[in-house]
């Protein structure tokens, strides 16, 4: 059995959580989920995504969510990186290592990680 104390900080850590994936941030990080980015292995990318705008305290200024397939499947996993008055960054191909790099440079820093981009994809 839980304490008060442990459900309480298990409902504030699932809230955070909740406006992660829900918010309305500055910037929306798009993973795409389906069939063929699960395969691919979208979940962990999610995953890493999720909890690296956490520990970098990102929350409130980014979004990071879920959508079906983009329709490029040899790309997969797909991340798409939507910031307010920036044109749209596609990255492909991504691994959680790759979302780490991610977070820390082009969401934290500013600046895409280019070699990710959909226009390096070899």
């Amino acid at each position: 059995m839980k304490t008060l104390a442990e459900l309480a900080e298990i409902r504030d850590r699932m809230q955070k959580n909740v406006i992660l994936r829900e918010g309305h941030g500055d910037i929306r990080v798009i993973v795409g989920m389906g069939t063929c980015g699960i395969a691919a292995g979208a979940r962990p990318v999610l995953a890493a995504f999720v909890e690296g705008v956490d520990k970098a305290d990102l929350t409130g200024k980014v979004t990071v969510s879920q959508t079906g397939c983009a329709g490029k499947c040899q790309y997969e996993p797909l991340v798409e990186v939507f910031e307010n008055g920036k044109d749209k960054v596609t990255y492909v191909n991504m691994t959680p290592e790759k979302a780490a790099r991610v977070v820390e440079e082009h969401l934290k820093g500013g600046k895409p990680v280019e070699e990710f981009t959909i226009a390096n994809a070899k």
